[in-house]
């Protein structure tokens, strides 16, 4: 790829690929890039596009924000233009209902592949869906005027854009439960704090941190931190004898093939 191909720009997103960085740009700054199912599809296909060279990936907000959350216009009884709207889906099938909710999951589930290490570069509102956006990924840098939320619990609903899992990952199942139910802000002092944030930086270096932090994250050699990031994601989910094994396993993998480059 050519130093900043646009691979795709289109419904508020915008991919662009320079060598092994790629960079996701939500692109609707007149309306805090506030979401929808075809903002939703554009993540999608993204991540289908994404080269097999990318080893980082960067996404950001244009404007004040980072993303105000799901467009209201979801639930006004014509919707989006095209669009069914989502008082309409509710009238459904459920088998509908539920394959419609996996489709839009989709948007935020291609950030955490280990081929990959995404970044989140979060200024203004991270509102619902633009909490969840920033939570799909593996590492956040928040500018000082961040503002995270989960709305969806105020609004009688459930956050469902997978951000749920890693929320309570980083924080434990009582704050997490806190956020949700009371819908309050949460501020960069206590999002680095919590762990939320992996760094705090004024908000005219947001950019220039996101792109340190992906020279950093490219100074290992790629086999390693894919075997890595493996290893930690799966951490939770295994026992602690399981994790020994696992260990042994990838640290076999990698002495091997560095036997094999040695040879």
């Amino acid at each position: 790829m050519t130093s900043l191909d646009s691979v795709l720009d289109k419904d508020g997103v915008r991919l662009t690929v320079d060598d092994v960085v790629a960079t996701v740009t939500l692109t609707n700054p007149a309306k805090r890039n506030a979401q929808s199912p075809a903002l939703w599809r554009a993540l999608t296909e993204a991540g289908r596009l994404l080269p097999g060279s990318v080893r980082v990936v960067v996404l950001r907000g244009e404007g004040k924000s980072f993303s105000a959350g799901l467009d209201r216009q979801a639930f006004a009884p014509e919707g989006f233009d095209g669009e069914p709207s989502f008082l309409d889906m509710a009238r459904g099938p459920e088998a509908e209902l539920d394959a419609t909710i996996a489709a839009y999951q989709e948007a935020f589930t291609w950030w955490r592949r280990n081929d990959i290490v995404s970044i989140a570069a979060v200024q203004g509102h991270a509102i619902g869906a633009g909490f969840q956006l920033a939570l799909a990924c593996d590492l956040r840098i928040v500018a000082e005027d961040v503002q995270f939320a989960m709305r969806e619990t105020s609004l009688g609903l459930v956050p469902d854009l997978t951000g749920t899992h890693p929320l309570v990952n980083l924080v434990g199942y009582a704050r997490a439960l806190e956020i949700c139910a009371t819908g309050r802000f949460v501020h960069a002092e206590e999002a680095e704090r919590t762990g939320l944030a992996n760094l705090v930086v004024p908000a005219d270096q947001l950019d220039a941190a996101g792109l340190d932090l992906a020279a950093a994250l490219l100074a290992a050699p790629r086999d390693a931190v894919v075997e890595t990031k493996a290893l930690l994601s799966g951490a939770l989910s295994r026992t602690y004898e399981e994790q020994r094994t696992a260990e042994r396993a990838a640290q076999g993998r990698r002495l091997r093939d560095l036997a094999g480059l040695a040879d």
